[in-house]
């Protein structure tokens, strides 16, 4: 008999099927080959041509984490300004004094790529280190094209040097730079979308974000930018409803975005929406709570109309410097009330949904080889510590 691969067994599996909740599997066993999942099912049903188990002595198995919406790469932080809030700044302020975003942004056009990496992979090693193993990561420090660019470069070189897949979003429309202020559109017309075209030509980019708020850019100003980015192939996602309701999930909607991000102002007609367009609401408890807000998401509507819901950690050095996903499983559940099969669920297969990929987020023959191994035996615990981090091991692509 020739073995090949890896047979883990004498486990518990958390499949998370589609319709099938958690998809438990009591003395369970994982086949992987070529990285690759060939099998998965009770353990005395193995294949006998994939030879002893693995004792995995009870531990859960779930597939690997997923932070869907991240903007790891960036330059300096923003803790000064963190404590000039806490002794009684307000925000105006911190803008005179050089805070805010204008100041990412300066520090992030000053920063070389291999300053951008190594700051960054801070924060990929500990989402490696919680069994992550898809980060998305935005631009829109820049906020000029050569920026941005150099911004995504630095984002696929991470998958380059750590075990981890990247997902890249150009978000060129995150703010309004001072050399353009009082004229969005233009900016949009005149660097956003040549910004795009360029990173698009470099095959810098997996998808396009905007930040559509009133702080930020209108439907009206991101609408271009979704247009062509539609014409070069390119899929859609869109920060909206942050702060208020303008309209940006239903802009996400109409362009069949893969999600709609943050929508703690989005209302039963644009849970709808998204149900018909079948985009991801993905829900960001870390700038929730840093910011101090009180509207939450309307996460009653999105079960009513079946809206797949995610959780990232938007981890950033302004509104959320969190990168826990563990943690924000446990907001999500605390602040919001999701259950915790939906917190797994929104951290694994809507998190993939929410980035276009259909190869992983599950457990099932045929699915990359992702998986977390735990030290706990039932799925509710990942979300119920705070904490604390029982991963006991991480695959990779089949390898771990």
């Amino acid at each position: 008999m020739i073995v090949t691969g890896m047979l883990l067994g004498n486990a518990t599996i958390a499949t998370m099927a589609e319709g099938a909740g958690y998809g438990l599997l009591q003395k369970g066993a994982v086949w992987v080959q070529n990285g690759q999942i060939t099998w998965v099912g009770p353990e005395a049903d193995a294949p006998e041509q994939a030879g002893p188990a693995e004792d995995m002595q009870g531990r859960l198995i779930t597939p690997a984490l997923i932070d869907c919406h991240t903007h790891i790469v960036h330059g300096g932080n923003r803790a000064g300004e963190f404590e000039m809030r806490l002794n009684g700044a307000s925000y105006e302020e911190v803008a005179r004094a050089g805070g805010g975003i204008i100041s990412t942004v300066k520090a992030t056009r000053g920063a070389s790529e291999d300053t951008l990496l190594a700051g960054a992979l801070r924060f990929v090693d500990a989402l490696i280190g919680e069994g992550v193993s898809v980060i998305e990561v935005k631009s829109g420090y820049g906020l000029d094209i050569e920026t941005e660019l150099k911004m995504l470069r630095v984002a696929r070189a991470i998958e380059q040097v750590r075990p981890v897949r990247v997902r890249t979003s150009f978000l060129g429309a995150h703010a309004l730079p001072a050399e353009y202020a009082g004229r969005a559109m233009e900016y949009i017309e005149t660097l956003c979308i040549p910004a795009l075209e360029a990173a698009h030509s470099a095959g810098l980019v997996d998808a396009v974000d905007g930040f559509c708020e009133g702080i930020a850019f209108s439907v009206e100003e991101i609408e271009p930018l979704f247009t062509r980015a539609k014409e070069l192939g390119i899929p859609v996602k869109l920060h909206a409803e942050q702060l208020s309701n303008i309209g940006g999930t239903q802009l996400a909607a109409r362009f069949g975005a893969l999600s709609a991000d943050h929508v703690e102002y989005a209302n039963d007609a644009d849970a709808q929406a998204l149900a018909r367009s079948g985009s991801v609401a993905v829900i960001l408890p870390g700038a929730f709570y840093t910011l101090h807000e009180t509207q939450a998401p309307p996460v009653e509507a999105f079960r009513k109309h079946n809206v797949a819901m995610a959780l990232a950690t938007d981890c950033n050095p302004g509104s959320s410097p969190l990168a826990s996903l563990l943690l924000v499983m446990n907001m999500g559940c605390t602040l919001f009330r999701l259950t915790p099969e939906e917190a797994l669920t929104g951290v694994t297969r809507h998190a993939a949904r929410a980035l276009g990929l259909d190869d992983t987020g599950v457990i099932a023959p045929g699915k990359r080889a992702d998986l977390a191994i735990w030290n706990v035996s039932e799925p509710a615990e990942l979300a119920y510590r705070i904490g604390f981090n029982p991963l006991h091991r991480r695959i990779f692509g089949g390898e771990g």
